[in-house]
């Protein structure tokens, strides 16, 4: 039986939206982008609290587990992801080379539930770039390091991606 509570994680740009969007769309599952919680809507941007977000959390498995509905979350938040993994049955990995995450950022889709124009995400495009190519070196929850410590923790079900492939061939 097909894997029904997944999460994907990894560096911005490596494809976790793009697999989550296709398993969505290919199994019926709800799609939950921690982006859309992690902030509160400040400027500058702060970190949400995470009693808060933890109870959004609690909220989405539980609604979309009532109703029998997989569901598939996915972010870069380590400390976000953990708050669910006791509920996931999968876990995947995009452990992309930097330079491939580069180059998607750059030709990303407009993300209209991050900005308000394709103008204002491209004016951020130098300071994702930068952002993406600390992965290694940053030692927060959205670094390789913390990455790795999930994906090695999780005991269940795990996948590890190394490049982008073709969607429609994966059997998750």
């Amino acid at each position: 039986m097909p894997s029904q509570h997944i999460l994907i994680f990894g560096n911005s740009g490596s494809g976790k939206s793009t697999l989550a969007r296709a398993l969505a769309a290919s199994r019926g599952f709800a799609h939950l982008d921690l982006d859309t919680l992690a902030w509160l809507p400040s400027s500058p941007p702060q970190r949400a609290p995470l009693e808060a977000v933890d109870a959004e959390l609690r909220d989405f498995v539980k609604d979309n587990t009532a109703n029998n509905c997989g569901w598939v979350v996915e972010g870069c938040y380590t400390d976000l992801l953990e708050l669910l993994s006791a509920s996931a049955d999968h876990i995947v990995f995009m452990d992309l080379p930097v330079e491939a995450c580069i180059a998607n950022a750059k030709v990303r889709p407009w993300e209209p539930h991050k900005y308000l124009t394709k103008a204002a995400q491209d004016a951020n495009l130098e300071m994702l770039v930068a952002w993406i190519a600390q992965y290694s070196s940053r030692e927060d929850e959205f670094s390789y390091a913390a990455h790795r410590g999930f994906y090695a923790g999780f005991h269940g079900r795990k996948t590890i991606f190394t490049e982008n492939t073709d969607l429609e061939s994966l059997e998750l």
